[in-house]
């Protein structure tokens, strides 16, 4: 009885966390993700994110992006393809002031979350 109540446990816990995905924050212009358990590199990542993607829009238009498989304005898939091109995009964009080390870290974050995502 013991056993199977243990193992019932074991089970119970592993589906949980398997179907944590993203943690988020807050509704709207306001949402954010909760990054307490991320791997130190991803905090430094998200860090970056938190300053710069938000100078042109809200942290949503990404969280959803990463959720939904879908970017928001465009329509188009948002996978590993995509966050790739908005790296170039970004790079391109005169007004980003994103430097390339930044660009790097965000798109490595950004393909962070969409493996995060699908747990």
């Amino acid at each position: 009885m013991k056993k199977t109540l243990l193992t019932l446990l074991v089970l119970a816990l592993s589906v949980s966390a398997a179907h944590a995905g993203l943690k988020v924050v807050g509704k709207g212009d306001a949402m954010r993700l909760d990054p307490s358990a991320f791997p130190p590199a991803m905090k430094a990542n998200y860090d970056i994110m938190k300053v710069r993607c938000v100078k042109c829009h809200t942290l949503e238009r990404t969280i959803v992006a990463i959720q939904t498989g879908i970017a928001p304005i465009s329509g188009q898939p948002f996978d590993r393809n995509a966050t790739k091109a908005y790296g170039v995009k970004m790079l391109r964009k005169p007004d980003s002031n994103m430097s390339k080390p930044e660009i790097k870290a965000t798109v490595d974050l950004m393909n962070y979350l969409l493996v995060e995502a699908e747990h």
